[in-house]
């Protein structure tokens, strides 16, 4: 295709390989689960994201992703890559059952990707882009990190999950009377969608977000939007700033205490330097606080332009884990 090498070429023949398809879905999310419960990664995808995946347009599954299948129809790998169509990188996603880990499946499928990304930028041919692949790993995830240092990835950016607990008092809420907090609802699911993208216009590794993408945001499965909040303009109704939270009752059970989770806090650049930032964790806190939550929780770029970091650890937020991006170019 395009005049690139099949990407199925790099793949383990002691599989069986498929696209995914709605029918491969409890087996798939068992194999991300097996392999979740030896390598306790924070997150990992079930049933319900996968779900996402094969609703996207953007990124079909019968080309964007790939099972391994051992001769019981068992699935024992798996690997997707996503891309903006106007995007500078594509991100793969990706995991080997920890029975089968150490015979180079792993190895067979990032060739994969690396294939089917140089495909997309050839299929999308934006002027002046070359193939870039992204990949995301915990720091804690040793075995990963051999497999991406040996195949010529390179670290280029560090962020901190980090944690603030709700039993020491929490932080006031101020805000100037121009801006108010509302509740986040459908109403404004555009009006924040646009202002994401202009918040996050000047954040390294940051893409414009469309209408799918941002759909698959706010009907994440775990997503709470009576935990999330928006600040607006009293006189306008322009969105200000936004804080989108979730809850994973799952790692609740696994972790040992119930986390609200900040998946998104931006401030748009006219509205920076007003405490918007802090009310929205403020308000964050209190919201988290009262459905019985023990800990606010998000993840920082270590190297965020707005000072977040900052921000973050003056409202008691200390660093709990770290994860890595890595790249390549192809």
């Amino acid at each position: 295709m395009n005049g690139y090498a099949d990407p199925l070429a790099s793949l383990d023949t002691r599989l069986q390989w498929r696209p995914a398809v709605t029918d491969h879905l409890d087996g798939w999310a068992a194999l991300i689960a097996r392999t979740a419960d030896v390598e306790r990664p924070v997150w990992f995808e079930r049933r319900a994201d996968l779900e996402q995946v094969l609703e996207s347009q953007k990124n079909p599954a019968a080309a964007n992703t790939i099972l391994g299948f051992d001769a019981q129809g068992t699935a024992r790998a798996y690997g997707r890559i996503t891309k903006n169509p106007e995007g500078e990188k594509a991100i793969g996603y990706g995991c080997v059952d920890p029975a089968w880990q150490g015979r180079g499946i792993g190895t067979g499928l990032l060739g994969w990707m690396e294939a089917r990304t140089r495909q997309r930028f050839a299929e999308d041919a934006v002027p002046g882009s070359s193939p870039r692949l992204r990949l995301h790993m915990e720091q804690q995830h040793t075995h990963q990190a051999t497999l991406f240092g040996d195949a010529g990835y390179r670290i280029v950016r560090y962020y901190n999950e980090m944690h603030r607990p709700l039993t020491d008092g929490l932080p006031e809420l101020l805000l100037d009377d121009e801006l108010e907090i509302v509740g986040f609802g459908p109403a404004l699911h555009e009006p924040v969608r646009l202002a994401h993208n202009e918040a996050f216009r000047d954040h390294w590794g940051s893409e414009p977000r469309d209408e799918e993408a941002w759909g698959f945001v706010v009907n994440d499965p775990l997503a709470r939007p009576d935990l999330s909040a928006v600040a607006v303009e009293r006189s306008t109704g322009r969105v200000a700033g936004y804080q989108l939270a979730s809850y994973d009752a799952e790692s609740a059970r696994t972790r040992g205490y119930k986390e609200g989770y900040t998946d998104l806090l931006g401030v748009r650049r006219e509205f920076r330097g007003r405490g918007v930032a802090q009310a929205l964790l403020a308000d964050a806190m209190r919201r988290f606080a009262a459905a019985g939550m023990d800990k606010a929780s998000l993840d920082v770029d270590s190297e965020n332009p707005t000072g977040a970091l900052a921000l973050y650890s003056k409202m008691g937020y200390v660093p709990v884990n770290s994860s890595m991006a890595w790249d390549k170019e192809l």
